[in-house]
C-alpha cells in the first residue's frame, strides 16, 4: 500500500482530481478540501458539515472515521467535522459539496428527493420495520447502488446512511393510543408535503416549524406537541413542556453522507476501498452508539417526569396507507419499495 501512495501518477491525479477543493478552499480557511500540516507532511483535508453537536453520535463515529482514513492512508487524508450547522444548515451544504466547496456532509433524507424523487421511498412511514431492517437495506449496494448513484450528474454521491432514531409522537396534554387521540393537536413536524399529509392520516394536524423555535410554540400553545427521536426531545428538554411520549414509531428517516463526485472519482481504488471499508466501520459504530444514548436520553426523561407509551401501531400503520398509494406511483418506486419490505421477510 505504501508503494501505491508514493507513485508520482497517483500523486499527479490525485492533485489534479483535488485541484478544484484545494482552489475553492484558499484564501479561506472555513471552507472546501484544502492541504495542511501533518505529521505525515500535507494532508488533504476533507471538510465534513454537520448540524448537530459534538455528542451526536454521528459526530463521534465521523471523527474516528477520520482519525482511521489518515492512519491507513499515511496521512494523506484527513477529516475535519464542523458541528453545529457551522458551514451552514443543510440545504446549503449540499450546494457547497456539489460545488467542491466542502467535501462531505451529512444531510436528512427528506433533503434528496429534491435530487431524486426515489428517495421518497425511504421517507415513508411504517416502511422500516426496525432500525436493523433500515440499516440492512441501506447500505446494501444490490438495493441502493443505482438511487445514490443517482446524483453523481449533479456533483454528490451518495455514500452509506446512518440511522437517525425512529421517530415518535410526544405531547403537552395525553398519552397518544389511537389517531383519536391526536384529533385537535397540532404537532411540529419536518416541513414536507409527505409529512404535513401523515400527521393528518395518524389523526393530528402537522405544523412545520424550525427545531428551534418548537420549545416556546408547545409551551405558548402555539403546538400541542412535537414527534421526533428520545434523543432530540431530551436534549432540547422538550419533556418539560410535552412530557407524553408515545412511541407511534411512525418514521425512520435516514442521513445521509454525501461527498463531491469529483473528489471521490479522484481517489485511487485502493483510496476508495479504504474509505469506503471506515466509513462502513463508522455507520456500524454509529449505531452501537446511538442505541446507548437513547437509553441514557430515555432514563434523563423519566427523571424530568416524562411519561412513555406504546400504542398498538397497527393501527396507525393502516390510518397512513392511503399516503403510501399517493406517493408510489412510479415503477422504480414501486420497485424499491417491494425490495425494502422484501428484505423485512
Amino acid at each position: 500500500m505504501k508503494k501505491s501512495f508514493r507513485s508520482i501518477a497517483v500523486c499527479v491525479t490525485a492533485f489534479l482530481a483535488f485541484s478544484v477543493l484545494s482552489a475553492c478552499g484558499s484564501g479561506n480557511s472555513s471552507n472546501g478540501g484544502t492541504a495542511a500540516n501533518s505529521g505525515s507532511g500535507n494532508a488533504q483535508v476533507l471538510k465534513v458539515a454537520f448540524n448537530q453537536p459534538e455528542n451526536h453520535p454521528q459526530f463521534k463515529a465521523m471523527k474516528e472515521f477520520g482519525e482511521k482514513l489518515k492512519e491507513r492512508t499515511n496521512g494523506k487524508y484527513a477529516v475535519e467535522v464542523y458541528p453545529n450547522e457551522l458551514l451552514g444548515a443543510q440545504r446549503e451544504t449540499i450546494e457547497l459539496v456539489q460545488s467542491g466547496t466542502i467535501a462531505m456532509s451529512i444531510v436528512a433524507g427528506s433533503l434528496m428527493e429534491n435530487f431524486n424523487p426515489d428517495f421518497v421511498v425511504f421517507n415513508l412511514p411504517y416502511v422500516f420495520d426496525s432500525k436493523d431492517h433500515q440499516m440492512s437495506v441501506l447500505n446494501n449496494p444490490e438495493v441502493v447502488g443505482d438511487l445514490y448513484k443517482s446524483t453523481e450528474d449533479k456533483g454528490m454521491t451518495v455514500l452509506g446512511a446512518f440511522h437517525s432514531g425512529i421517530r415518535n409522537v410526544y405531547n403537552k396534554t395525553k398519552p397518544i393510543e389511537t389517531p383519536q387521540d391526536l384529533a385537535g393537536l397540532k404537532i411540529r413536524i419536518i416541513e414536507s408535503d409527505t409529512n404535513i399529509k401523515m400527521m393528518g392520516l395518524m389523526g393530528g394536524t402537522g405544523t412545520p416549524m424550525g427545531q428551534g423555535e418548537v420549545y416556546t410554540a408547545i409551551q405558548s400553545g402555539v403546538l400541542d406537541g412535537g414527534e421526533n427521536n428520545e434523543l432530540i426531545y431530551t436534549n432540547l428538554k422538550h419533556v418539560e413542556i410535552a412530557p407524553y411520549y408515545s412511541y407511534t414509531q411512525h418514521l425512520m428517516i435516514p442521513d445521509y453522507l454525501i461527498i463531491n463526485t469529483k473528489l471521490l472519482n479522484g481517489m485511487t481504488e485502493e483510496e476508495q476501498a479504504i474509505f469506503k471499508e471506515e466509513f462502513a466501520k463508522a455507520i456500524d459504530k454509529e449505531v452501537e452508539l446511538w442505541e446507548a444514548d437513547v437509553a441514557t436520553a430515555k432514563q434523563t426523561a423519566e427523571a424530568a417526569g416524562a411519561k412513555f407509551n406504546q400504542p398498538d401501531i397497527k393501527i396507525f400503520q393502516d390510518a397512513v396507507k392511503p399516503l403510501l398509494e399517493e406517493k408510489l406511483t412510479t415503477d422504480n418506486t414501486k420497485a424499491l419499495y417491494e425490495k425494502v419490505r422484501k428484505a423485512a421477510q
